[in-house]
């Protein structure tokens, strides 16, 4: 036989350890959000959980009112905590409405009209509506991925819901599911919706341990100073590019941007002004690049841009803009103001690159290297059949074609 107090003991317990298990995720991580509420759903659960024990050795209906208000709370803490997972608004007047309405039902189904039945459904609804309303984050993400953690609880949910679906059918048809009652289908269903809520915290953990994986894995992606891509990233790309274009026959360039005089900079401005400078020119940049473009700090001073789907000359002319908007910058600069200058070099992919992006590197770095000896501030495109005896002004004159 199924002992109730043990089980709503058993319930608080558990509740209390996962509250500080979500106690220690929010003091190791403080910007996730989410785990705040998920906290305050574990221990006003198990708090109204403790009230509503309080009816075992007090007549009165107050334990279990204040104890169906612990419960309520909780679930909307809980639905609460997935929306802000997905970085939605979080919605409180939605839930303070709910639980304002599901518990002025079970208060008026319990004072003014002594209703079982519908006492239940005022309560079932207001552990239910929340968590309702959070399914379509859980199942139909935003961005459209649904993590296992997610699904696991959307399932969880949805089970939950068939057994407050089945407890209010039951009371309908003149069952006694609720507490006052102490039978042993009440038992049964409090052991259920135990299981149940331990498995949707760690559903909710998944979550966690999910979202911050891909954090770290991001961060292992991007370059600390300028928040762009890194070498090892632009290599993944680049390798991705390169096969798929030795598939589809589709070209697609490279642009290997480096900043003139950059050592100067910070020999006579000091290191700060020279990562203030390599930050402002990635914001520059950016403001002249295409959706879908990538641009990486491969290094130091040293910037590549990865054109998917681009040509040389669509290549040639995206490079002209990003030149044009550093000269404007450094036009305007005043006295204060360090101006920033950058030498381009322009590359496309080839057969004869295949799926070596180090080859396609090394076009631009050459390309690069024949606009610095012209005289820097400007781009240089890479001629892969150079004339044998170059004249003095090719280079140029390749800049020019593309003008």
């Amino acid at each position: 036989m199924l002992n109730v107090p043990t089980l709503w003991t058993v319930f608080v317990v558990n509740f209390l350890a996962l509250g500080l298990i979500w106690a220690y995720v929010t003091r190791s991580y403080p910007k996730f959000a989410a785990a705040r509420f998920w906290m305050a759903s574990s221990f006003v659960g198990a708090t109204g959980a403790m009230t509503a024990l309080i009816r075992l050795f007090v007549d009165s209906p107050l334990p279990l009112l204040f104890g169906a208000a612990g419960v309520i709370a909780a679930s909307c803490f809980a639905a609460m905590g997935i929306q802000r997972f997905y970085d939605r608004p979080v919605s409180w007047r939605i839930m303070v409405v709910t639980g304002a309405l599901s518990l002025g039902g079970v208060v008026f189904f319990m004072v003014v009209v002594d209703h079982m039945q519908l006492r239940m459904a005022s309560y079932t609804l207001g552990q239910a509506l929340p968590l309702v309303l959070s399914l379509r984050l859980l199942l139909a993400p935003p961005e459209g991925r649904v993590s296992p953690g997610a699904r696991l609880s959307g399932i969880v949910i949805l089970t939950i819901i068939a057994i407050f679906m089945v407890r209010s059918v039951g009371n309908l048809l003149g069952g006694d599911f609720s507490a006052v009652a102490g039978g042993q289908a009440h038992a049964v269903m409090v052991l259920g919706l135990l299981f149940l809520s331990m498995t949707l915290n760690f559903g909710f953990l998944l979550m966690a341990m999910d979202r911050l994986r891909n954090e770290v894995a991001d961060l292992a992606l991007l370059d600390d100073l300028t928040g762009v891509a890194n070498r090892r990233h632009l290599l993944q790309r680049l390798s991705e590019e390169c096969a798929r274009s030795e598939r589809s026959g589709e070209p697609f360039s490279l642009l290997v941007i480096d900043l003139d005089g950059f050592k100067t900079i910070n020999d006579t401005h000091g290191h700060a002004a020279g990562d203030e400078c390599l930050r402002h020119f990635t914001l520059m940049a950016q403001t002249r690049l295409r959706p879908g473009d990538m641009l990486a700090r491969t290094g130091g001073d040293e910037f590549c841009v990865v054109l998917p789907s681009s040509s040389l000359r669509g290549a040639a002319a995206i490079a002209r803009r990003v030149l044009e908007v550093c000269r404007q910058d450094a036009a305007a600069c005043t006295a204060k103001d360090i101006p920033i200058a950058i030498s381009i070099g322009v590359a496309e992919w080839d057969r004869g690159i295949g799926q070596f992006p180090d080859r396609l590197i090394a076009h631009a770095d050459h390309a690069l290297y024949a606009a610095k000896k012209n005289g820097k501030n400007d781009f240089a495109v890479y001629d892969p059949a150079p004339p044998l005896s170059p004249e003095p002004n090719s280079v140029s004159e390749a800049t020019r074609k593309f003008a």
